[in-house]
């Protein structure tokens, strides 16, 4: 009976998180709209109810799977309610004000625009650049104090449950090191910005020795932050580019990527992959999560197409054709498999032995 409420309660939180998101979009765009007329129109297209009834229906349906993987033991069920109230109540409000911000710059398609003191000298020239239109892109620490809460209203309250589609993988895949100590295994995070996939991680593999990299000094000081909180021994944080990892051959069991591909230029893409398989060791496991791809749902081009118009997202058109299968293979991996779940599609792929 218990588990029967502690669904429900489940359900119930994930539900009052998406109506809140639908709500803060609906109103905070007519408000901008009234407020500040758009200079030019964003070429976007329009969504049937039959489409809004799909993406319904794949909400629904990553709960449900959302639910499974704790209910089997994949993660605690506490990970189901790790929501940073804090975070929300104190940053929510600088959210809404920042909005005509991004507003301005959307419409006016200006996507380098820093504070004075940002100092953008020695990052590549894909990163340097306002993604999704924010405030500093990923520079500042403003901008990562928001960036979590900005992505759950994004995708309706449904980012951690896209971010924990990775942990049912990771965790099988790195049953093939069963015969070594749960404490010599490592896992490393790349792009981990704020540290919310590697706390889940953390929930996950509670013994293991977790690693993280990211491009922005700013994000990794809001991961060392939110890692803090939780039990156990801190993981690892570098800055680093993904192309360029700083760690020796064969020196990971897992290696895990979260929402980072579908803003790399192509030929970042494969050297990324082309790293994570260097640094995995054989019969290791790479999982990567990332937006869903034209081959998947074709019905759901509308919203892919969408995005970059609505986002500044200068790699997603080429992303979601992309085949990073062959990318994988490429690189050397094997017994690659791939998973959708809601907007989001994942990649598993293993070392050879």
């Amino acid at each position: 009976m218990s588990d029967i409420f502690t669904k429900l309660a489940y359900q119930t939180f994930q539900q009052s998180k998406a109506l809140f998101a639908l709500t803060h979009k609906n109103l905070t765009s007519q408000l901008l709209n009234l407020i500040y007329p758009p200079v030019n129109q964003l070429q976007t297209k329009p969504l049937s109810s039959e489409l809004l009834e799909q993406f319904r229906q794949r909400f629904e349906l990553i709960i449900e799977a959302d639910w499974q993987d704790a209910e089997r033991g994949i993660y605690p069920e506490s990970l189901l309610f790790d929501n940073p109230w804090e975070d929300f109540f104190r940053y929510y409000p600088e959210i809404c004000l920042d909005l005509p911000k991004g507003w301005q710059r959307r419409h006016e398609n200006q996507f380098q625009d820093f504070s004075p003191e940002i100092d953008t000298e020695g990052y590549p020239n894909y990163y340097r650049r306002n993604f999704h239109y924010q405030t500093d892109g990923y520079f500042s620490d403003t901008s990562a104090n928001l960036y979590d809460l900005q992505v759950e209203l994004l995708f309706n309250g449904a980012a951690d449950p896209m971010r924990r589609r990775i942990l049912a993988p990771l965790k099988e895949g790195l049953q093939t090191f069963n015969s070594i100590s749960p404490k010599q295994i490592r896992v490393l995070d790349v792009a981990c910005g704020t540290g919310r996939t590697l706390r889940m991680i953390r929930a996950t593999l509670p013994q293991a020795s977790l690693f993280g990299t990211d491009l922005s000094p700013a994000y990794l000081r809001k991961a060392n932050e939110l890692l803090s909180e939780i039990p156990g021994e801190l993981p690892q944080l570098m800055q680093a580019k993904a192309e360029e990892l700083p760690y020796r051959d064969n020196y990971f069991h897992g290696v895990t990527c979260v929402f980072l591909f579908h803003e790399l230029p192509p030929t970042i893409r494969q050297q990324v992959i082309e790293q994570a398989f260097r640094v995995t060791q054989p019969g290791g496991v790479f999982v990567i999560c990332d937006s869903i791809q034209a081959i998947d749902f074709p019905e759901l081009m509308p919203m892919m197409e969408n995005f970059p118009a609505m986002f500044h997202e200068p790699y997603y058109r080429h992303y979601i054709t992309d085949n990073l299968v062959e990318r994988l293979q490429k690189a050397g991996f094997e017994n690659i498999t791939t998973q959708n779940h809601f907007m989001s599609k994942y990649w598993i792929a293993h070392k050879p032995q």
